[in-house]
């Protein structure tokens, strides 16, 4: 019979206790699955934190190449995993999260320094890049044009193209216009440049998962948009 494991983050060990719990399970010849949450968050100090889960049977001596991961598990979106759930949740990912926090990869004493920059195996266990980190992000400082449940459709097609994202017509435009209105209603923040880039490649999903109950019905525009669309999109 499989084993769950479920723990909290009381004492500071609920990825150790997660992990050797899971350990056990599977050493004993049963198969083991782990609770976990993004940046560990839950009740009271919160749960076992997912990447952190990852990292520990993925990375640490005696564990490394010993137990079997579901193979679908891609850790290269754990960096924009957790920088959405702290979006979502108005949670601060803290600095010194393990993988994801902003200190995670820095280094200042100078003996550490050294180190890192003659082989960052000195101090680093992974790759920054193993976790889809170390891409420029681009932070606007002056003028700056959103879209939401107000957005009128010169400022939604400015924010389009900054995606690298053209519409064929101004109906087009207006339609996902008007989808993505819905869905900020629905979230009420600022729609990110991912869920933007979501409700143009998959309407019909969007309008399920992103808007309220009864949930926006999808024009016949869209849905013919949708079937022209590149297979590898869609």
């Amino acid at each position: 019979m499989p084993i769950e494991v479920h723990y909290h983050n009381d004492l500071g060990m609920a990825v150790a206790c997660s992990v050797m719990g899971a350990k056990g399970a599977i050493d004993a010849g049963v198969d083991a699955y782990i609770n976990t949450a993004i940046n560990g968050m839950g009740e009271r100090a919160g749960n076992a934190d997912l990447v952190s889960c990852l990292l520990s049977i993925l990375k640490s001596a005696g564990f490394k190449n010993k137990y079997q991961l579901d193979e679908r598990i891609d850790l290269s979106k754990a960096w924009k995993l957790a920088k959405y759930t702290a979006y979502a949740f108005g949670v601060a990912i803290p600095i010194n999260q393990p993988a994801v926090g902003d200190n995670a990869f820095a280094h200042e004493s100078g003996i550490h320094a050294d180190g890192a920059l003659k082989d960052r195996r000195n101090y680093e266990l992974y790759d920054f890049e193993e976790l889809g980190r170390g891409e420029p992000e681009i932070i606007e400082t002056g003028r700056m044009i959103t879209t939401g449940e107000y957005g009128g459709i010169k400022g939604f097609r400015n924010v389009y193209n900054k995606l690298e994202i053209e519409f064929k017509d101004e109906k087009e435009a207006r339609t996902v216009l008007e989808l993505a209105r819905y869905a900020n209603v629905h979230t009420q923040k600022p729609l990110t440049s991912s869920e933007l880039k979501f409700i143009y490649y998959y309407p019909e999903i969007a309008a399920r998962v992103m808007t309220v109950s009864p949930y926006y019905e999808l024009s016949e525009a869209l849905k013919d948009r949708k079937k022209a669309l590149p297979q590898h999109i869609v």
